[in-house]
């Protein structure tokens, strides 16, 4: 079985939106919170950091561990072939942008980011993520 850790963040603003940021390697675009995985020996605060920084433009200030999220994707379901099951731990931390402007990363995961309203995000092809974030940052 192959393990993946990653590392999100909940990031929302005075207006009650939500940050997300559009993941295009899965079967289909999909919006999912900013974040990703673990490079070899990062620790997964700096690793959220990072990964919002690259998806979004934002610099955030982490401020608290809302929780890990663990799944089990059998081989068949995997976007990419693979011949084992993929086990996804996903730490997921509320934070607050602290400096940067809105900007989308460049030959990566994702294509672009944008903020959105829950009623709007209601409406948007997502991931599973995104439902289970909001709820641990208890936003829905």
């Amino acid at each position: 079985m192959d393990l993946r850790v990653a590392a999100y963040a909940v990031i929302t603003d005075d207006d009650g939106r939500v940050l997300l940021a559009r993941w295009t390697e899965g079967r289909r675009a999909a919006w999912t919170m900013p974040g990703g995985g673990l490079e070899a020996g990062e620790d997964p605060e700096d690793a959220a950091r990072r990964e919002v920084r690259e998806e979004t433009g934002y610099t955030v200030r982490l401020q608290e561990l809302l929780g890990i999220h663990s799944r089990v994707i059998p081989t068949g379901r995997r976007t990419h072939k693979a011949d084992a099951p993929l086990h996804t731990l996903r730490i997921l931390y509320s934070a607050e942008v602290t400096g940067g402007t809105l900007q989308f990363e460049q030959d990566g995961s994702t294509d672009m980011a944008g903020w959105f309203t829950l009623d709007e995000v209601a409406k948007l092809q997502r991931v599973k993520l995104v439902d289970i974030a909001l709820r641990m940052a208890e936003v829905i």
